[in-house]
């Protein structure tokens, strides 16, 4: 720090140039460069009037420069101004812990059109006879930069912007490319860094309204009040790297002397020293939303997604949560729909007791399109060839659709015994036409009935969401995570894909301006309803 630095002082371009004062004195140093590029700009334009599409860059990228510099005069008037200091104590005072009085110290700060700043703020740290009574991680706050939003070493606009692009692209160097093109200038490490940083405080502010709501104290909203809801859950697949171990050395290939073979194909290829091994992890996700009466999401509404590599319980606990958290307890209904994974529906119960929703009618459905698919597996595993068992397979699937489940298993049975006398014993399709009986007395194929009621009679969301949330960016070939920052990475692209971004990252920010730890993992409770 230099020795003439007080808090709140801001510098730009430089670490020892003279603080800025005001927003006006950045603009006027604007108008300046400004007014000096302009010769060159003219200059190389009428040179070459092809050029433009290189000079609407460079235009772009000195009203970047411009922004940013308002943008610094901006914050450095407002931590000069009176009675921000007494909003910086009271944000020390409602911290989650308690913080001792701090010391200034000096941080380099990147806005949004990349340009570097340097601040000298107030950091307090925990209070060391506190701390030392906790085995915990407790982060200190830096109580000025917390008034503006500002990350660790980004602003809020910033974070937001590479988060976002790194969310939507299929990787990160092609994420930091896209962002170079635009005038920001960061390598691939940044990019993920600061990725990684908002997805991780995404997932605090989860945990964080998950241990509320199991105390009783996060309140019910109103956003599913009077609503039809939707509740759609399913797994995907993402692959998850371990720890980097040696690789196995490979003895090199001999002739019957005992000599080096030379043309050995790949004997020239270099060899890894490391390598890892890696796992097929199945998160789960859900996607809750509002849907009309015919059974379709509502215009102009939007969908919650969510999702967890912590298990079926985690994603149990969430759901519940969520539901309680956007007021499903005062919908008009709720419907589950799924395909027919055990783990889900043994869990319904349990959401329902959980949320609260005994006085909200509710439904399962199983996807009818799942359900007609065990048609053709039972009716494959008879023995038929495609072309025989169309039509019984088109005439079954009609019968489903009416709600004739009964009828449907009593002739697929009728069949199968038929098939055991002539050929032997068909167990597959015996488990298969099991499998529609057990969903049929539970009440999941009433599809005449869920039609009428404007229920959606499959869940096509969910598998929308698993292909769009985690196929198309956890999922790509030859990637590989790490868990943690693939629940990062997947919390991140659920709010951008469910266009929740806006509201959850301004949550976010309020959260860790109360509570900086980023440590996000619980401990999920069991919630099968056989336990």
């Amino acid at each position: 720090m230099q020795g003439g630095d007080l808090m709140g002082d801001l510098h730009v371009d430089e670490r020892n140039s003279p603080p800025v004062v005001s927003p006006e004195e950045m603009a006027g140093r604007f108008h300046g460069e400004l007014i000096g590029a302009m010769p060159d700009w003219k200059r190389r334009l009428g040179e070459d009037p092809s050029r433009l599409a290189e000079m609407e860059h460079d235009v772009r990228d000195a009203f970047r420069r411009g922004a940013d510099l308002v943008v610094a005069g901006l914050i450095a008037l407002v931590m000069k101004q009176p009675g921000f200091d007494e909003a910086c104590e009271q944000t020390r005072q409602n911290y989650r812990f308690p913080l001792s009085r701090g010391r200034i110290r000096p941080l380099q700060i990147r806005l949004l059109g990349g340009l570097l700043v340097w601040v000298s703020s107030l950091y307090c740290e925990p209070r060391s006879g506190w701390l030392r009574k906790r085995d915990e991680n407790v982060p200190g706050l830096h109580v000025e930069l917390a008034q503006f939003g500002i990350g660790k070493g980004c602003s809020p606009a910033l974070e937001s912007r590479v988060s976002r692009q790194a969310a939507l692209c299929p990787s990160l160097k092609l994420a930091q490319e896209e962002l170079a093109r635009e005038g920001l200038k960061m390598d691939v490490k940044t990019v993920g860094r600061i990725t990684y940083q908002c997805g991780r405080g995404m997932l605090a502010l989860r945990t964080d309204e998950l241990l509320r709501w199991r105390e009783g104290k996060l309140p019910a909203g109103k956003e599913f009040e009077g609503k039809r809801i939707s509740v759609q859950i399913d797994g995907g697949r993402t692959r998850i790297r371990g720890d980097l171990r040696p690789a196995a050395v490979e003895a090199e290939k001999t002739d019957a002397e005992g000599l080096p073979l030379e043309n050995v194909p790949g004997r020239s290829k270099k060899r890894p020293r490391k390598t890892f091994d890696a796992e097929w992890r199945e998160p789960k996700l859900v996607t809750i939303f509002v849907h009309d009466e015919h059974g379709r999401m509502e215009k102009e509404s939007r969908a919650v997604l969510d999702g967890t590599f912590l298990g079926p319980d985690a994603i149990t606990e969430l759901v519940a949560m969520h539901l309680h958290r956007l007021g499903a307890a005062k919908a008009t209904s709720i419907t589950f729909a799924a395909d027919g994974a055990p783990w889900i529906w043994d869990r319904i119960p349990t959401i329902v007791r959980l949320a609260k929703l005994d006085g909200v009618p509710i439904h399962e459905v199983l996807d009818c399109c799942h359900a007609a698919h065990h048609i053709s597996l039972a009716l494959a595993a008879m023995g038929d060839n495609s072309q025989e068992r169309m039509p019984l397979y088109r005439e079954h699937r009609t019968l489903l659709r009416n709600g004739q489940w009964r009828r449907v298993v009593e002739e697929l049975t009728g069949l199968a015994d038929l098939t055991a006398e002539l050929s032997g014993e068909k167990e597959d399709a015996r488990t298969e036409i099991e499998y529609l009986r057990k969903h049929g007395e539970a009440g999941r194929l009433q599809y005449p009935t869920f039609r009428r009621l404007g229920l959606p009679l499959g869940s096509g969301a969910i598998e929308s969401s698993i292909r769009r949330v985690i196929n198309l960016r956890l999922k790509n070939n030859g990637m590989f995570w790490r868990e943690g920052h693939a629940e990062e990475m997947l919390q991140v692209r659920a709010q951008v894909i469910s266009n929740r971004w806006d509201e959850r990252v301004k949550a976010m920010r309020q959260h860790l301006c109360r509570d900086g730890r980023t440590e996000w993992k619980w401990e999920p409770k069991a919630m099968s309803s056989k336990t």
